[in-house]
């Protein structure tokens, strides 16, 4: 068996365990969803600071920063090379897409609303597939399209995480 074939192997191990686990993380997505809109807070400090040029608003910029800081950490357990702020990134461009769509949506634009969504939703899923550790980030260029799973019939990298967060995560655990 090449090393490939190995590291999928182990891969898979660990989403069977952690199915078998009951993983979850419904507290952990909702805190993930704080995150994304307390960065939405940072930037609007950010533009209203810069706007009214009342620097008031950057202390307020500063003290939400440092509540974000410490809840992703909670979130971000590793902290190798830079995953802590490929994950804050991963987030705010995941909220900031959804938000757009929205937008679209209300404006009675479905079909790019949907394309936004989906993008949003890779990102959040890439996310997860992150810090659950379902993919390794560390010493990749690429991430090869067989990664997760040789017998995968999926061709994107981003339904295949997306369908591994969808069987592991229950947001509706109680």
């Amino acid at each position: 068996m090449d090393k490939k074939e190995e590291e999928i192997k182990k891969l898979l191990k660990r989403v069977e365990e952690s199915k078998k686990g009951n993983l979850d993380l419904s507290s952990d997505e909702d805190l993930s969803i704080a995150i994304m809109n307390l960065i939405s807070i940072e930037e609007h400090f950010f533009f209203t600071g810069a706007k009214t040029e009342k620097p008031e608003y950057f202390d307020l910029l500063n003290k939400t920063r440092e509540i974000r800081k410490e809840l992703l950490k909670k979130l971000v357990k590793e902290r190798e090379g830079e995953n802590y702020c490929i994950s804050k990134h991963l987030l705010a461009a995941s909220m900031r897409l959804m938000e757009v769509g929205t937008k679209y949506l209300s404006n009675g634009n479905k079909k790019e609303a949907e394309e936004l969504f989906s993008k949003s939703y890779d990102l959040y899923s890439l996310f997860w597939g992150i810090n659950l550790k379902l993919i390794d980030i560390s010493n990749i260029k690429k991430i090869s399209n067989d990664q997760l799973n040789v017998n995968d019939k999926e061709k994107s990298v981003f339904k295949k995480i997306q369908n591994l967060i969808n069987k592991i995560i229950d947001c509706c655990k109680e």
